[in-house]
């Protein structure tokens, strides 16, 4: 299965930014602070989404609309008082030049939302938010986010046809990661 081997084979690019955004979330002691980590999210998820608009739709993926995530960041953002940034383009982004690639960067937004109660929570804890006003992006789809993924690792598994373009979205999703990464090193 396609989303298991996409797990393995992605683990070293996945935990190497997530120990780097992990530190930086631990560090939020203020509301621009957390604004900044939006933006981060913002910039690179909302570059990404644009490439993915080329290859995924509706009509592609049902429930596409929903899983799109810089609408909420971009809320969240101005929520707390900010202003959404540029998004991320050309080199910072991964190269996404047809379906495969998008679902692999896909893979990576969607795969951020697994965390993402947890983030909810130690946000509002370290910020003092109490109406959950800037969480709506890390809340995702709250009590159905272990549904949606696993709707979304089914289609997944269905997507591929062959060896090589397994290869495709795992080189793809990897590459997702770590330019996530590096956008996180140049935006610190």
């Amino acid at each position: 299965m396609l989303a298991e081997q996409l797990k393995k084979d992605t683990l070293q690019s996945h935990q190497q930014l997530e120990k780097m955004l992990v530190g930086r979330m631990k560090a939020i002691r203020s509301q621009e602070d957390y604004v900044k980590l939006l933006q981060l999210f913002y910039t690179y998820f909302g570059g990404l989404e644009t490439l993915i608009d080329q290859y995924i739709n509706q009509s592609e993926l049902s429930d596409y609309a929903e899983r799109r995530k810089a609408q909420a960041l971009a809320n969240d953002i101005e929520t707390l008082g900010g202003h959404p940034m540029s998004k991320a383009s050309g080199e910072n982004l991964p190269q996404i030049k047809n379906k495969l690639q998008a679902y692999a960067a896909l893979y990576v937004i969607e795969g951020s939302t697994l965390g993402g109660k947890i983030i909810s929570k130690m946000m509002a804890q370290q910020l003092g938010i109490s109406n959950g006003e800037g969480l709506s992006f890390f809340n995702g789809y709250g009590d159905d986010t272990e549904a949606k993924w696993d709707s979304f690792k089914d289609v997944l598994n269905k997507l591929t046809k062959s060896s090589e373009e397994d290869k495709v979205v795992i080189d793809s999703a990897n590459e997702t990661f770590e330019k996530f990464k590096q956008w996180a090193e140049k935006n610190a």
